[in-house]
Formats: structure tokens, sequence, C-alpha cells
């Protein structure tokens, strides 16, 4: 009778300890947003690279977007784009200098939701250079952070250094939130992974994970960027500004205060035991300029591919959470990132571009009873319509200042004829530092970009992406496509219009005949 009865107080104590379903209808919004994560690397998108199996979940139980575009192809421009759904010119976000910081007193996601009774949290990489403004809770990296042993910024403001991985802790602090929030109310909560920034420091069980595989160098790899000054400029290539020493971790100073001084002892002996066999590579092949490209290039790949799989086991990690405590069936999850990155592509790494792997970022996301399984998605959408979609999901009109809009459509009735975008826009401003990418804005549509570069180098270039996908023809200029050109043109002033960009509009003011 005793044992029978402590079953029935166990029981009554679970219940009690679950989520309060019956009194929470509105769907809780989960976004796992990631940090240049290539959508070349995601299985869900048909890389040979690798294996993402949680990501390619979320996909396969909802919807993959193919043709998701950035406005600004760097890190806290797009986080900037994430909260506010403005274009950087209009977010006061335009590049990721330290001095330059996000206003946090504006309209944002959270705060909207927030006034509909959303419980509201961002844990993990923040980079806007000031503290979050409208979250119930927060817990932040400085600025980029660190892979091992990282600070956390916490409320109100004071620094820890938490003891272990930077994906794992995220994803901890994550589902410790969850635990503890109030379950009366839906919840809306970015979970800011650090992974799989520069320097792709991977988990110390993931390191070697690829060693056995020989990548295959991209068709565009040895480019020579024949008609394309600002490719031609740019400092980001594998073989000449990739570090050696920090990048791909040769005989790194592990005594420096940096990223290599933050191993625990155990950790550190791991880490150098492995990377002390990298360097014995490194040293038969570093006085052959050919064969050290190639090393580098598969150096490059194996870590940062490895960095990646600690993120995809760490989303698999919410994901079952998300199923034991039943929170699954009324809970929307998005993961995305960023922006996209080169993985060799033109030979280079990093983003900033508007060239397709830079100005694509990956999308998927799952609603249970809302969008199909296995739904997939052609239309053109840019990251201004996150934060839009987002409040659409909460039951909440997009504000008319957000320069974005829903897509939400576009997943649930994706048979019907929605009204879409049929050109997206972009505009870059970092420059000089850190990678000499020349300022430019643009347009993308279905089979043409025109680009407009600007600044000590300013020139035009056009790319007809039907013909040429690997943009490497820039047929600017060239007899045949002046009509072509005119309408282009015609559509960037259009867009520049729409989107109140008046700094591109000055630019475009002083040309002279369209076309030529």
């Amino acid at each position: 009778m005793k044992q029978i009865l402590s079953l029935a107080v166990y029981f009554i104590l679970l219940l009690l300890s679950l989520p309060v379903t019956a009194q929470q209808t509105r769907p809780n919004i989960l976004v796992i947003f990631s940090d240049d994560h290539a959508d070349q690397t995601i299985s869900a998108y048909g890389s040979r690279l690798m294996q993402t199996p949680n990501i390619d979940r979320i996909a396969r139980e909802g919807a993959i977007l193919r043709n998701v575009f950035v406005t600004n192809s760097l890190c806290a421009p797009s986080r900037a784009v994430l909260l506010t759904g403005k274009y950087s010119h209009l977010n006061g976000l335009k590049d990721n200098d330290v001095k330059r910081s996000f206003d946090g007193s504006q309209q944002q996601v959270q705060k909207l939701l927030a006034a509909r009774q959303y419980q509201t949290a961002w844990i993990g990489k923040w980079h806007l250079q000031t503290l979050p403004q409208g979250f119930d809770f927060w817990r932040i990296l400085p600025d980029q952070g660190h892979y091992y042993q990282p600070d956390f910024i916490n409320m109100p403001n004071d620094t820890i250094r938490y003891k272990g991985y930077v994906t794992n802790l995220i994803s901890e602090f994550s589902l410790n939130w969850l635990n503890q929030r109030d379950t009366t109310r839906p919840f809306f909560l970015v979970v800011g992974q650090k992974a799989t920034h520069r320097s792709w420091l991977p988990d110390i069980p993931d390191l070697g994970a690829f060693d056995a595989t020989d990548f295959p160098e991209p068709a565009t790899f040895h480019d020579n960027y024949e008609g394309r000054t600002a490719a031609q400029k740019q400092d980001m290539l594998i073989r000449r500004t990739m570090s050696v020493k920090n990048d791909l971790k040769v005989r790194p100073d592990y005594d420096a205060r940096n990223q290599f001084g933050r191993f625990d002892p155990e950790q550190l002996a791991a880490f150098k035991k492995y990377y002390d066999g990298i360097a014995l590579q490194y040293d038969a092949v570093k006085n052959d300029s050919a064969r050290l490209e190639s090393w580098k290039f598969q150096r490059y790949l194996k870590d940062y591919l490895a960095t990646a799989k600690s993120l995809d086991r760490n989303i698999g990690r919410i994901l079952q959470y998300l199923d034991v405590t039943g929170l699954a069936k009324n809970t929307v999850v998005i993961y995305a990132s960023d922006q996209g990155f080169y993985m060799g592509e033109h030979g280079w790494f990093d983003k900033r571009f508007m060239y397709e792997e830079s100005l694509r970022t990956p999308f998927v996301m799952r609603y249970p009873g809302q969008i199909a399984p296995g739904t997939s998605v052609d239309k053109m959408v840019v990251n201004i319509d996150f934060a839009p979609t987002i409040l659409n999901i909460a039951g909440i009109k997009t504000p008319v200042d957000m320069q974005g809009k829903s897509f939400l459509p576009l997943l649930t009735r994706p048979g019907e004829q929605t009204a879409w975008r049929n050109t997206i826009y972009y505009h870059y401003y970092e420059y000089p530092e850190p990678h000499r990418v020349a300022p430019h804005f643009g347009i993308r549509t279905a089979t043409h970009k025109l680009i407009r570069f600007y600044g000590q180098d300013a020139n035009w270039e056009l790319f007809d992406l039907t013909a040429d996908p690997a943009e490497l023809k820039n047929v600017y200029g060239q007899k045949g496509y002046e009509r072509l050109t005119r309408q282009l043109q015609a559509e960037l002033r259009v867009q520049i219009a729409h989107y109140r960009d008046t700094e591109a509009a000055a630019i475009l003011a002083k040309e002279t005949t369209p076309g030529h």
C-alpha cells in the first residue's frame, strides 16, 4: 500500500512539473541562430561534406527554405536585422566595428512579443556591443566570445568564466532557462551559438573527426578573378590570408591570453597531442606552395566541419528536450545562420561579398500542425522577413516601420499563389579592414545579379546566374547586355527608393548614362 501511495505521489509531482499546456495555446518560438554556417555544409541542402542529422530533422519534419538571402553579410548587422526587421542603414548597425553599438532602445521583435505576454530570452552570442534590452532574461558572450572556458555576461552586467566548451554551455544554459520559465506563458528564446565562427576550435571529442576524408577542391578554387576588380583586391584567401598559427593551430602560443590560453589541463593535453601531429604534416608541405595551399584548404575544412559537428549535436540535444517534455507539440523551431560562408569557393574563407556563397543563408523551420513535413520553398526570402514571420506566428501584426514581411503563408499554404518579391536588395559597408572587400550594393533576381562597388575602386558587375551560376564572368558593359543592364539599373533604383537607402541613392545620383 505504501509503495502504491509513493508511486501516486511521484506521478502527481511529475505532472505538476510538466508544462501547463492547457493554459497556454499560443505557440512557443525557439530560434537557434548560429554564426557563419554555410549551407554547403548542411546535408539537408545537399552537402556531401558532412551529415547534419539534427538540422535535417527540422527540415524533414517542417520546411526547408532554399533561397534565403541576407541584407549585409556580416555578423553583428545580421543580428540587428533579426531583431528589427530593418536594413542596416535604418537600424543603425552597418558593420562589426567595436566602436559602433546597436541602439537597444528602438523597437525590436522581443519587445513586441513581451507586450503580448511572451517570456523572452537571448542566450549565447549577441555581438551587438551593448547589453540586450527588452528580454526577460539574457546571458551573452562578450563580443565574439571564446570556444573554451568562455566568459559570459550575466544580468545585471557581471562577467563570469564558465568551465566547458561554448556550444555545450550555451545549450545547457538554454535548457536550464526552459526548465525554470513560467509554464503558463508562451516563450520566445534565441539560442545564439558561436559556432562556426573563425578560428574553428572543435570540441575535444570531435578532434580529427574528418581526418579520413580528402575533400574535393571547389571548381572555382583557383579563380583568377578576371573582370572582377573587387575580387582581385580582397584579402580573404585561404592560401595567403589564413593564418597557419592561429587559424590552423600549427604550434600556437598556448601561454598567450587568447583562445589557446583557456584550456584546462586535460583539454590542453588532448588538443596539443592532436595538433602536434598536424604540425608535422605542415612541416612536410610548407616549402611547396602548391601542396601547402591544398593542405591549408583540407585543414580548414576539417576544423570547420568538426566545429559544426558539435553544433548539430547540440541542436539534437535541444530537440530531444522538447520531445521529452512534450513542448515539441506546441513549439516552433527555427534554425538559421547569420549569413553564408566560403568553403574554398573562389579560393576564399569568410563572407561579405554579394556573391552567392555568402549572400545565402540556411533556414529550416518546424511548426507542428501548421507546416506539413517535407515542405520546400523556393521563393526569395530575405532576413528582414524573419522578425515579421516570428510576429505572425504569435498573432502580432507587422509594424509599419519593419521593412520585411511574413513568409509564414509560403510555409503553411505552399500550393497557393501568394504575391511575393521577385528581387532582393543588398548593401555591404565594412572597408578596408579586416578583409578589404570593397563596399557595394546591388540586386538579385531569379536569373541575374547586378552589383555596384563604390569607393576607391568604383565599378559595376553583372552576372547571368542561369548561364554562369559560379559568377565567374562579369558581363557588364558587354555587347548585347545594354537593354538588360538598363532594366536592372532601373530596378536597382526602385529598390533603393523602396528601402529608403539614401546613401546608395546619392552614389547613383552621380552616375551618368545608365548602362555605360
